[in-house]
């Protein structure tokens, strides 16, 4: 991949890396995402992922018009760009800015396995800011995501099967994200933090869902007062922790309705209702519609 890159007409090269994956769009169909008004602020010209890609190395002296995405899962390499050397390990990233002369390599002792995306668009001069803001333009280091990978892994299939206008729109919706958690990744994968309690509550529910407890129980399992616990609770989300937890029940339920073959019955089992009759009503008052009727409606469609 070199500089003549872009005008490329065909979708898939070799490079000879084994395992390698590769898109890159055709010009006809940037000149049709470009009129799009749903991606055309940021979207994915081309994107692949290296996997142990000894003497990979690339030299672009006039830079890119493009912004280009590295992200190293494993192995090292590194990056020349504005007279500074940056390292990628396990775990890094870099975005090269746009109109740079750049070289990047592998190490030849310990080669990288990489994923990497060209991007553009108005959203992502936006982006690429809030990178230089919260990183200083250096390597960015992130917490290891397998939904990260799997998003990689979806575009790449997406973009490999189809050019047909929505399966494009897809690819970007879900570039749009990926590219958010690397950026954002202590705002959008907070972790819980020491003494908090109402995330700490939060998180046993999720992973209690087929349990049902009183507000004394949960404010008991945080060692804390009823009183506290729920102030505390509502002052930080908004509600009071039952009406939470069971938000949180029925948002499930739409998953089992939606994706699976399971009885309402069996739903409500699954979720710790002893009493169909109590589910369906809190169902229809939070969705607007019985459990039924949302089983046909998404169901079949």
């Amino acid at each position: 991949m070199n500089d003549t890159l872009m005008s490329l007409d065909y979708k898939k090269i070799k490079e000879g890396f084994a395992g390698q994956e590769m898109v890159i769009l055709p010009p006809s169909i940037r000149k049709t995402i470009i009129r799009n008004e749903l991606i055309k602020r940021l979207y994915v010209t081309a994107i692949g992922y290296y996997p142990h890609a000894r003497f990979h190395y690339r030299t672009r002296k006039s830079g890119c018009n493009q912004y280009i995405l590295l992200y190293c899962t494993k192995g090292r390499g590194t990056v020349l760009v504005r007279d500074k050397e940056i390292t990628l390990s396990p775990n890094t990233f870099f975005i090269l800015p746009k109109q740079e002369p750049h070289h990047y390599k592998s190490s030849a002792a310990d080669p990288w396995s990489i994923y990497w995306a060209h991007f553009m668009g108005d959203h992502a001069d936006l982006l690429y800011k809030r990178y230089l803001e919260n990183d200083g333009g250096n390597e960015a280091h992130i917490p290891y995501l397998e939904k990260r990978i799997q998003l990689f892994n979806e575009i790449l299939s997406i973009m490999d099967r189809s050019f047909q206008m929505q399966e494009m729109e897809i690819a970007n919706i879900k570039f749009f994200e990926l590219l958010s958690s690397m950026i954002y990744p202590k705002e959008i994968h907070s972790p819980i933090q020491e003494g908090d309690l109402i995330s700490s509550s939060i998180q046993f529910m999720k992973e209690n869902l087929n349990c049902m407890y009183s507000v004394e129980e949960l404010a008991s399992k945080q060692h804390s007062s009823v009183s506290h616990y729920s102030r505390l609770f509502h002052k930080k989300i908004g509600s009071s922790p039952i009406r939470y937890f069971n938000q949180l029940k029925i948002h499930q339920s739409c998953l089992y309705l939606y994706l699976t073959d399971k009885t309402i019955k069996e739903i409500c089992k699954e979720l710790g209702f002893n009493d169909p009759y109590y589910f369906s009503r809190l169902f229809k008052k939070l969705m607007g519609i019985s459990p039924a009727k949302y089983k046909m409606k998404y169901k079949n469609s």
